[in-house]
């Protein structure tokens, strides 16, 4: 395995995008209408709330969890307050991750406790094909039994609203 210098990814542009995980370039699972448009209808749902909610989102936006690490992100939310950045080294408060069915476990764990450990407050992760999602912090993971994906008290998406 070659490993890829930090300037070498971020000076070219790959189709898809890609990740890079400690000098390794990680492929990211899109592409299916499943996939694409829940990702759609959740970042329509950001962007129709942004001023109410005191946020802006944008999908497939690199982020820069570590100094050797860029995760992208189905959907990125930032606080409305946070400095425009090309590639986000502020912590957004929410990162999005719709499941694809080659995703894994243990990738997307390791994904989500990339997240974390930047500072992001929290994380969803949505199955198009089960209509199943899980919210999780720094205090664990549960699943949006009742219906509602929260990230604080302001912010609450029912998970009918994306999969009617």
């Amino acid at each position: 395995m070659t490993l890829v210098p930090v300037a070498e990814y971020l000076a070219r542009a790959y189709r898809p995008d890609r990740e890079y995980v400690d000098g390794v370039l990680v492929e990211r699972n899109v592409g299916e209408y499943d996939h694409a448009r829940l990702q759609g209808l959740v970042l329509a749902c950001f962007l129709r709330n942004e001023r109410r909610w005191r946020i802006r989102a944008v999908p497939e936006c690199r982020v820069q969890v570590k100094k050797s690490r860029f995760r992208i992100p189905d959907v990125s939310v930032l606080r409305a307050e946070s400095p425009i950045e090309q590639i986000v080294e502020t912590p957004p408060l929410l990162c999005v991750e719709v499941l694809s069915p080659e995703d894994r476990i243990a990738e997307m764990q390791e994904r989500i406790d990339d997240y974390l450990a930047m500072g992001v407050e929290y994380v969803w992760m949505i199955d198009p094909r089960t209509r199943r999602a899980w919210i999780t912090t720094n205090d664990g993971s549960r699943e949006a039994r009742d219906g509602i994906l929260r990230a604080g008290d302001l912010i609450q998406v029912p998970l009918a609203e994306l999969f009617d």
